[in-house]
């Protein structure tokens, strides 16, 4: 076991983390609540996805540049500015059209800002990257936790869910202010300019790793509840409370997982995660108990819990010299899993039913795990 010491850069990571964690938290348990005050189908409904992924497209692609222009710090915030326009969009507006343009908002300040956190706390937490960047998600997986509370209490109480997400205003301005304490950032563009060329085969390999990783972990988050709903006849309030044992999951597992068998190679790990959720998702899907179910949810929370940081940290390993072009590639394969797997599955309910749709879930669990033992040689302990 290993641990390594929480400095005030990786709080100031792990409070924009935490900001991004509550909102998330709320936003996707909230989507079968919007989609019955907005009376759509599961495709429209699914398009909140697509929207939230397809702009992360966009900010992976101009992740290098702004680095390049503005430094990590700044193009941080820049990140935050655009992902609280558009919480204000998505809490204040009612028409789908318009919900669904303030989520492509949010889509681009959530990669902006996990993009430069992950490369932040590499570089800076060189020695124990993946304790600090699982960590640092864990925290954000708390916060979760307290956003899909909120959500489900305001569901419950027959009050707006609407209301729970403001608290994402004060806490970012908090967040700006003590940052600005204890960053003092002095960025000097590079002379060879942006960060550019190749990243190579296993570059590619371990993308796909984490396209199937996200697109597993997106499509639980946003469509879980519909399932216990649809399967165990739940109140909205109820099913949306019942998907904190996936978050609970999430956030133990980052935050304790990493500090367990340190020196175990990164692929193993990754594997090791895979089997886990893989095995939990099944229960969660197949149990016609509920709490059975909801056992099996949380250990599908914590098998997905420190895949990010794992498959992130391979991409960087396989392109050392450009690690903002390699993370803000890595936003390509983010995007296309969070616009295209909740989608999917949701247009797929309209035909078959969410049970049936979310067999797509292992499909993706399984074909993240083929990408490691496709390419199982990152040897580096971590």
């Amino acid at each position: 076991m290993t641990t390594f010491k929480r400095d005030a850069q990786f709080w100031y990571i792990a409070s924009q983390l935490g900001i991004l964690g509550f909102f998330m938290g709320g936003f996707g348990p909230a989507q079968p609540l919007l989609q019955s005050d907005q009376g759509t189908s599961g495709l429209v409904a699914g398009l909140h996805g697509t929207s939230l992924g397809f702009s992360g497209l966009i900010a992976g692609q101009l992740n290098a540049r702004l680095v390049h222009h503005f430094g990590r710090f700044t193009t941080s915030w820049i990140g935050m500015l655009t992902f609280l326009a558009g919480a204000l969009g998505f809490i204040v507006l009612q028409p789908p059209a318009l919900t669904i343009t303030a989520t492509a908002l949010i889509g681009f300040g959530v990669t902006v800002m996990i993009n430069n956190g992950v490369t932040f706390l590499s570089q800076n937490h060189a020695s124990n990257s993946t304790v600090a960047i699982a960590q640092a998600n864990g925290f954000n997986s708390s916060m979760y936790l307290l956003g899909t509370v909120a959500i489900g209490t305001l569901a419950s109480l027959g009050l707006s869910w609407r209301l729970g997400l403001l608290i994402v205003f004060p806490l970012a301005l908090l967040a700006y202010k003590l940052s600005k304490r204890h960053i003092d950032e002095i960025h000097e563009k590079s002379e060879d300019g942006r960060q550019r060329g190749p990243l190579g085969k296993r570059y590619w390999i371990g993308w796909l790793g984490l396209t199937f990783a996200i697109s597993a972990e997106f499509s639980t988050t946003f469509w879980s509840a519909a399932h216990l709903r649809e399967k165990f006849s739940l109140s909205s309030g109820n099913a949306t409370t019942a998907v904190l044992c996936f978050a609970l999951g999430m956030a133990l597992g980052r935050w304790y997982g990493t500090l367990v068998f340190p020196r175990i190679d990164v692929d193993v790990r990754a594997f090791i995660l895979i089997l886990i959720q893989l095995f939990g998702f099944l229960i969660f899907w197949a149990s016609p108990i509920v709490a059975a179910s909801l056992i099996g949810l949380f250990l599908t929370g914590l098998g997905t819990s420190a895949q990010f940081a794992l498959f992130s940290l391979r991409l960087l390993r396989f392109a050392k010299d450009k690690p903002d072009l390699a993370i803000g590639v890595s936003a390509l394969g983010a995007g296309v899993a969070i616009g295209c797997a909740p989608f999917l599955i949701g247009s797929l309910s309209d035909q078959k039913g969410i049970s049936t749709s979310l067999l797509l879930v292992p499909v993706f669990i399984l074909l993240a795990g083929v990408t490691l033992l496709l390419r199982s040689d990152v040897r580096e302990s971590a």
